[in-house]
């Protein structure tokens, strides 16, 4: 009877094993080939990239086209987007209910109006752009394969893993930003393998394949780890989380307020380019036009004036706001070095330390990613400030309370014990519960 029983334990090993290993390979083939994918979209889209907004900031005169151009796009959108018009919502959604196709269109769709923004001078970022490229061609890679339900969700957290390590060029970020960003408080482990490979393998084609480079910032120095110190650092780290709340509910103001006073979205596009050409003129400055990148580079060298991340926030909501197709996460990284940079001389600490904690904060608490942002810090400033970017990005994160850039996110588990919400709930959804609450308070129900 022993005999048998060792013999089945060791057949069931066996055959435990087979599965392990036959998971780890399907998985390693399918991440890499949507890394493959992904990266070559994300290289072609940096390239692309890098030419428009050096033809813009050759030929001045493009900015005057950028009502026409925001137009163009949403009469495209509007005649044959279809369901691309949600863009990184309609991939959260299908991660989380898989009831929807995304079409494959969404991939050129993004691409040519995220170019289109940046070319005419829009305030707009690029990691939306990536991962409606990586989500868009990985689940017509998946269709193509004929995978299940549950394989096409995990496929689609690998399109938007490798989208965004790509994009940036950091692939642990990648890795997790694609676990954590559909649902707040939960983490898919069953997808950690497939995402660390195919945003492994996507910054690996765009940085080696096709030899496109990514931009570093670098810190210095960083404060000894005292009690003064982390005070400062949580005080900021408050103000970086409210900011981010203020980023996201600005946009989605604009939104609704805007598309109930201009219903055609072609002529919203152009009243949001007009707006965005006059407030140059009120500003006297195009620093706050495309990526925000030499906003980024200031902050970590000479410093920059004290209210430009408030104006860049401006720039950017309006862009946004008014329809134009671009992100939201490189602004948000102007937004909080520059909000970084202005803290520092108040709190008396170095600018470009606090810069640091700003860039990754402020996006951690409009996308609700906060390991992803620790690990993003890891990679582009180094691990010597690892207590303190972890510490930004918690507090972040709970400052920016259930709202966020992308309302289709599930509330998994709550920010806090004391607000409970059915499972399911969206942050858009969410919003409402509060709206009606307020609403039945204030009638006395």
């Amino acid at each position: 009877m022993r005999d048998k029983l060792v013999i089945w334990r060791k057949f069931a090993a066996e055959r435990s094993y087979t599965a392990l290993w036959s998971t780890f390979m399907k998985w390693t083939i399918l991440g890499s080939i949507v890394g493959l994918l992904a990266g070559s979209a994300s290289a072609v889209f940096l390239e692309s990239l890098d030419y428009v907004t050096s033809a813009r900031l050759s030929q001045p005169w493009l900015l005057y086209l950028l009502p026409l151009g925001g137009a163009l796009v949403s009469y495209l959108y509007m005649k044959v987007g279809e369901s691309s018009s949600r863009g990184n919502n309609l991939i959260l959604e299908q991660i989380q209910e898989g009831k929807e196709t995304i079409p494959l269109r969404m991939a050129p769709l993004v691409l040519f109006g995220t170019l289109i923004t940046h070319l005419f001078g829009g305030s707009a970022g690029r990691e939306g752009t990536a991962v409606q490229m990586g989500g868009s061609l990985a689940d017509a890679f998946g269709r193509w394969i004929k995978i299940s339900p549950l394989d096409r969700k995990i496929l689609l957290m690998c399109g938007i893993s490798a989208g965004f390590g790509s994009i940036f060029g950091t692939p642990l970020a990648g890795t997790l930003f694609g676990l954590e960003v559909a649902t707040l408080g939960i983490i898919s482990q069953q997808a950690l393998l497939p995402c660390f490979v195919a945003s492994f393998i996507g910054d690996l084609v765009t940085t080696k394949l096709w030899g496109v480079q990514h931009i570093h910032y670098a810190v210095s120095e960083y404060p000894a780890l005292n009690l003064p110190v982390l005070l400062k650092v949580v005080l900021a780290s408050v103000l970086f989380g409210l900011t981010s709340l203020l980023f996201s509910e600005t946009i989605h103001f604009l939104k609704k307020s805007l598309a109930a006073i201009i219903h055609s979205p072609v002529l919203r596009s152009a009243a949001g380019g007009l707006i965005v050409i006059a407030l140059v003129y009120i500003v006297g400055s195009r620093d706050y036009l495309g990526l925000g990148i030499p906003l980024i580079s200031s902050s970590f060298e000479e410093g920059v004036s004290t209210f430009a991340f408030l104006w860049k926030l401006i720039f950017t909501t309006l862009t946004l706001g008014t329809g134009f197709q671009g992100g939201e996460v490189t602004p948000l990284f102007a937004i909080g070095a520059t909000l970084g940079d202005t803290l520092a001389g108040i709190l008396h600490l170095y600018g470009p330390f606090l810069a640091s904690l700003g860039f990754i904060a402020v996006f951690c608490g409009a996308a609700n990613t906060p390991i992803a942002c620790f690990l993003m810090g890891i990679e582009l400033f180094g691990s010597q400030g690892a207590v303190y970017m972890f510490i930004a990005c918690l507090v972040s994160y709970l400052c920016s309370g259930h709202s966020g850039i992308y309302t289709s996110q599930q509330i998994g588990i709550s920010k806090s014990q004391l607000i409970t919400y059915p499972a399911g709930t969206s942050l858009a959804t969410a919003k409402l519960r509060r709206a009606e609450a307020k609403a039945n308070n204030k009638n006395g129900i």
